[in-house]
């Protein structure tokens, strides 16, 4: 034989001498297994507890005629999907408003493979959410955890149905940074995404209107955004954003309750300043929202507010890190009557604004 077969056989016969003289209780101990001890994985135990209120989102519209078709049937078919999160007993469940756009009618499959079908209670492109609704017996409910607390570098889950066909799947990532923004233009719609949670658990299409998680299980914001590319078209990696939970609850809670959101208008394109940006303009604050452009005759212009200044407060709350702009002006109802203090070179004044109703977009 070989020598490494040799030395196969020979440590075999001799463990087994070495077992057949040892005494029974040293043979007992030997053969003994430890009993390992169990292993903890906190984000099991709340993929079990919340995963069941997670949803996937079916859109449904009339199938379109072709060239060369038969005019359509009239039969509605699956165009797209994402996903949703139930967050009442009285079955509403939060999703994108890109999800439910166009659709004619509503399914959603719970993670038990059964289908329901939903209604569709309110929809706001500004925001990008919509609400849906389905009846019967739910199979779990997730509440709203506090945005405002997070902190870069927390651990996060998130829930969806990436590609409509991979339902309840789970990824985990940190949060990477907050507050970030995207300028109207680059949304290529009326979506305004401003304060967004930076995360880098993965998500892909289908994801859109799931819950990102912390590790109690809160819903602290929506998965909405991508970046799968740069400028030029090269590849990106762990680029994700959501919708923080706390603007979800705010706007959530008026589509259920009026179908609709109507926003106070301003009239101002802005820019958030933050330490680096104002250090690079040469501002004396390090906070507020830089005034890019006033809009002619809209309420901003009216209370004397130009372009260059930076808006610091609204009735006294502060724009910063913690309270975004928007967040501070949802919190007001056109008509009315606030107080802006803002900063315009090294002077500090305060105006009186009426804000005005937000025109629809076209």
């Amino acid at each position: 034989m070989n020598r490494l077969r040799f030395l196969f056989v020979f440590g075999l016969i001799a463990g087994l001498l070495a077992l057949a003289a040892a005494p029974l209780g040293a043979l007992a101990q030997s053969t003994a297994t430890p009993a390992a001890a169990p292993a903890v994985y906190p984000a099991v135990d709340i993929v079990k507890r919340v995963g069941p209120a997670v949803v996937t989102v079916i859109n449904e519209q009339t199938a379109p005629s072709g060239i060369g078709q038969a005019p359509s049937s009239g039969a509605v078919q699956p165009v797209g999907s994402g996903t949703g999160f139930i967050i009442d007993d009285q079955g509403h469940i939060v999703t994108n408003w890109h999800v439910v756009q166009g659709g004619e009618k509503f399914q959603v499959i719970f993670k038990d493979g059964s289908k329901h079908d939903a209604k569709l209670i309110g929809s706001d492109e500004i925001s990008d959410l919509a609400v849906v609704q389905v009846s019967g017996k739910l199979p779990g409910t997730v509440s709203f955890g506090d945005s405002a607390a997070l902190e870069a570098g927390q651990p996060v889950l998130a829930i969806g149905s990436p590609l409509g066909a991979f339902t309840n799947t789970v990824t985990e990532g940190i949060i990477s940074a907050l507050g970030r923004d995207f300028p109207q233009d680059q949304s290529q719609g009326p979506q305004v995404y401003t304060n967004l949670i930076q995360h880098d658990a993965d998500i892909n299409p289908g994801n859109s209107g799931g819950p990102l998680f912390d590790l109690n299980g809160n819903v602290i914001g929506v998965n909405t955004l991508g970046i799968p590319t740069d400028e030029n078209g090269q590849p990106v990696q762990g680029l994700f954003f959501a919708i923080p939970s706390n603007t979800v609850k705010q706007i959530t809670q008026q589509l259920i309750a009026n179908g609709k959101i109507v926003y106070p208008f301003f009239g101002v394109s802005t820019q958030t300043v933050t330490a680096d940006a104002a250090a690079q303009a040469g501002l004396s604050v390090d906070h507020g929202e830089y005034v890019v452009q006033v809009s002619s005759g809209g309420p901003a212009e009216k209370a004397g507010i130009k372009e260059g200044d930076v808006i610091l407060a609204i009735d006294g709350q502060s724009i910063d890190a913690d309270h975004s702009f928007a967040e501070v002006l949802f919190s007001h109802k056109p008509g009315d009557v606030i107080s802006v203090d803002i900063q315009r070179g090294d002077k500090k004044m305060t105006v009186k604004l009426t804000l005005g109703e937000r025109p629809q977009s076209s």
